[in-house]
């Protein structure tokens, strides 16, 4: 099974490698990086050097950096067949259309004990 799901991850932390350990038992697991374009954060570091870092963990089966247009134009490349949330994510604007036509499923996954998804 194609399993998807993406985030920032300027500073990964227990909570981001709990939800790939979590998301990679659901099958292959391709982790995005959002695109430089999509992240502004004043502590934000270049997708290049998040990506690295993801893989460096070697949970995933491929990391990639996410398109600069669309978070829906990274689904349609990557076709997963399950998009995988946490708990405090949600899917971006003008994707959850595209999500339902295609019968994608949507997997959100609540926090476990102290991990957080987002830096504190």
């Amino acid at each position: 099974m194609r399993i998807l799901t993406g985030g920032k991850f300027n500073k990964i932390h227990p909570g981001h490698k709990w939800l790939l350990r979590k998301s990679k038992k659901l099958g292959n697991l391709t982790v995005v990086v959002a695109h430089d374009k999509h992240n502004k954060k004043s502590y934000a570091l270049p997708a290049k050097e998040r990506a690295r870092k993801l893989r460096s963990l070697h949970i995933a089966d491929k990391v990639v950096i996410g398109s600069p247009i669309s978070f829906v134009a990274t689904v349609k490349k990557h076709k997963p067949e399950v998009i995988v949330l946490g708990y405090d994510q949600r899917l971006p604007k003008g994707v959850a259309d595209y999500v339902k036509k295609k019968k994608i499923a949507i997997a959100k996954f609540n926090c476990h004990k102290d991990y957080k998804t987002r830096c504190l």
